[in-house]
């Protein structure tokens, strides 16, 4: 068989397994993984279990017990399959089964896995349950045409992306189970769509900023000092910086277009005593503010605080306190510009979609951060079906044909990565 039959037939196989594709991605959105607080890990990795034994992948769930997520009403389980094929590299797909709360604003049932309108629907579709699909079936696609490999494919299925990924894909790479040493290769199927190459993210500096005054009655607001009020002016200093942050732009191919920009969200308020009900009348001794800052690969770190830190030292008055505490940090990522997988992906996507490919990088993070900092792994990206408009918004859904296309696409870039000699 030459290599374009060989790539022909596995395009096939693929186009051939879609209705099998989508009565797997239509049961997968039915179990309601929700994130928080990590509902249904176990319905979804024994699921993904009895799929991956009966592909004949070698499969095994994994419970993450020292993650601190891990509790025992929502223990954290992942799923880990190997695919032997010989000595070789080993390419990695990952994808997690976590999704957000459905929300309000549905027309359909977000938890129903309908297929209507040449379209998946339901929470996960595009975020990223029928990209996990995707990749599995590009796996099996290349075991159906008898491709002629080398090495080994793994799939993951992992928990917690969508709150940081720290009992999922962390876990796996403190564990050894993705590492430099084992892995060569990660794709990670986010929803970027079939002609999007997704090489990076942004980086993002969560900082708490916590008001303290001092509390009296609130008939007597005089005799104390709001914190409420001390928070006001640091607010106000944040939103003047925010003209100076859309002015830092990034060479990196951020989508969309204004997320080339340095960024920063005020997340959330709390102050007095916002969590009472009924409410005693008292002068707010406490305020906090949580505050997203995304940052470029152009910036510095230190310097991201630190500009931030003077505002709030800028608002001190007598009487206030202020804490600032960091939340969370990740550096950005950036997978190598001549890195093997986004030249196997390249000609698969221009084969496929008919266009040439588009290497853009992410607003927000997803585990490509766990894989480049603690597995040691560079040659990661993201690459799979839907649309990163639809993540975590109502309605949402997958087009069938972009889960088809993305999963030929897969197939032949591992097909192009693990050519027996």
């Amino acid at each position: 068989m030459t290599a374009q039959a060989c790539r022909d037939r596995i395009r096939r196989e693929v186009e051939s397994a879609t209705d099998e594709m989508l009565e797997f991605a239509s049961e997968f959105l039915r179990i309601p993984t929700i994130n928080p607080p990590g509902d249904a890990y176990p319905a979804a990795a024994a699921f993904l279990d009895t799929r991956l034994s009966a592909l004949g992948f070698e499969s095994e769930v994994l419970v993450a017990e020292t993650a601190a997520e891990h509790t025992a009403s929502h223990p954290r389980h992942n799923i880990m399959a190997r695919r032997e094929i010989g000595p070789g590299p080993c390419l990695h797909f990952n994808g997690h089964t976590d999704v957000v709360p459905a929300g309000e604003g549905w027309t359909r049932d977000p938890w129903a896995g309908e297929i209507d309108d040449g379209r998946i629907w339901g929470r996960g579709a595009a975020d990223m349950k029928c990209g996990l699909v995707a990749a599995i079936y590009a796996a099996e696609a290349l075991r159906r045409a008898g491709a002629p490999l080398r090495g080994s494919i793994e799939i993951s299925g992992t928990a917690d992306e969508e709150s940081g990924g720290f009992a999922g894909v962390a876990w796996l790479a403190h564990e050894g189970l993705i590492s430099r040493a084992r892995t060569d290769w990660v794709i990670i199927p986010e929803p970027f769509g079939p002609q999007r190459i997704c090489v990076g993210h942004r980086g993002v500096l969560w900082l708490k900023i916590i008001a303290y005054g001092h509390i009296a009655h609130g008939s007597m607001p005089f005799l104390g000092v709001n914190a409420i009020d001390a928070m006001a002016p640091v607010i106000e200093g944040l939103r003047d910086l925010e003209p100076r942050l859309a002015q830092r732009q990034t060479a990196v191919p951020v989508v969309p277009p204004e997320a080339r920009r340095a960024t920063l969200n005020l997340n959330a308020v709390y102050g007095g005593q916002g969590d009472l009900d009924p409410q005693t009348p008292c002068v707010a001794d406490r305020c906090e503010l949580v505050v997203d800052r995304r940052f470029l690969v152009e910036e510095d770190l230190d310097e991201v605080r630190a500009e931030i830190c003077d505002i709030v030292a800028a608002c001190s008055r007598q009487g206030v306190r202020f804490e600032t505490e960091t939340m969370m940090v990740v550096p950005p990522v950036q997978t190598p510009a001549d890195s093997p997988l986004v030249s196997a992906l390249e000609p698969a996507v221009r084969a496929v979609v008919g266009s040439p490919a588009e290497r853009v990088a992410s607003p927000g993070t997803y585990d490509h951060k766990h894989v480049a900092r603690i597995a040691g792994v560079d040659h990661c990206v993201a690459y799979g079906p839907g649309r990163l408009e639809l993540a975590h918004q109502p309605d949402e859904y997958c087009e069938i044909a972009d889960l088809v296309a993305a999963a030929q696409i897969m197939a032949l870039a591992a097909a192009e990565l693990l050519e027996a000699p």
